[in-house]
């Protein structure tokens, strides 16, 4: 892990995944601000190009408080600045595709091309969500517990946060093996940050995103994700004018689930560039 210091003088953390000399592709993980070691290595992602991965604040390696995701999007430039890239090729996970479409609305002659993984789609697209439609389908014990809690009352304080965790883990990923749950452990993140990463978003944050400037966009999502869902990621990929990869019977963490054919899809992206 390295770090760099941010405008305002904060030490921002980010790690590389291979060790390749190309210029890099920018990695934004989800969460939001959950701890970065739940990406593993990416299902073996990095060989060409490297992958470098933002430790967003909030997050346990960089600590302090997200000013809101539109504003984070600084930290991403100043990444890339460090580096010494002018303009570069962005992925992102989850919620950390909103911080990737605010760096592509705001800084627009710097993002060159988007890979979005299972993003959080609803606040950009009006589509129906399905995520209780797909998740009562498997007929789980542990999925209707924690589609309950999904859908319950949002928790008040880190310790409520901390037990709906527990019960909806299952609702990250098309199956409940030893495999997933393991994977569910990894990565812990505090409620305070998350709602930190909501605050200080202009209103208009929808319409500038999707009145920016489109460039090459890849979405990945899973048919089984119950967080998003799949008909709003099928909404926000047309809304992004994407080329959409679904990924049968994958949840939200496709490098953990099916990572060959994750890889197969997120290859010919990387390869592109």
């Amino acid at each position: 892990m390295q770090t760099f210091t941010a405008a305002d003088g904060t030490a921002i953390a980010y790690h590389r995944i291979g060790d390749g000399t190309e210029p890099p592709v920018l990695f934004v993980p989800g969460g939001p601000c959950r701890g970065v070691e739940y990406l593993e290595d990416l299902a073996g992602a990095g060989e060409v190009p490297p992958i470098v991965v933002l430790h967003p604040r909030g997050t346990p390696t960089t600590g302090g408080r997200s000013r809101g995701w539109w504003t984070d999007a600084d930290d991403l430039v100043g990444l890339a600045d460090h580096l010494g890239l002018g303009s570069f090729d962005l992925m992102a996970h989850s919620a950390g595709t909103r911080l990737a479409l605010a760096a592509e609305a705001r800084y627009p002659d710097r993002v060159r091309r988007l890979a979005l993984l299972t993003p959080a789609a609803a606040w950009l697209v009006d589509a129906e969500r399905d995520s209780v439609e797909i998740g009562r389908r498997r007929h789980e014990p542990a999925v209707d517990a924690a589609l309950d809690s999904l859908t319950g009352p949002e928790p008040v304080d880190q310790a409520a946060f901390d037990a709906a965790r527990v019960v909806e883990g299952p609702a990250g990923y098309a199956h409940w093996t030893a495999r997933e749950q393991a994977h569910d452990a990894v990565g812990g993140w505090e409620l305070a940050s998350i709602d930190a990463y909501f605050t200080g978003v202009p209103d208009d944050a929808r319409e500038r995103v999707l009145a920016a400037p489109r460039r090459p966009t890849l979405v990945i999502g899973g048919d089984g994700d119950i967080l998003v869902g799949v008909r709003t990621v099928e909404a926000y990929a047309a809304a992004l004018d994407a080329d959409l990869r679904m990924l049968a019977d994958c949840g939200h963490y496709p490098w953990v689930e099916q990572p060959a054919a994750f890889r197969a899809a997120l290859d010919g992206w990387l390869a592109e560039g």
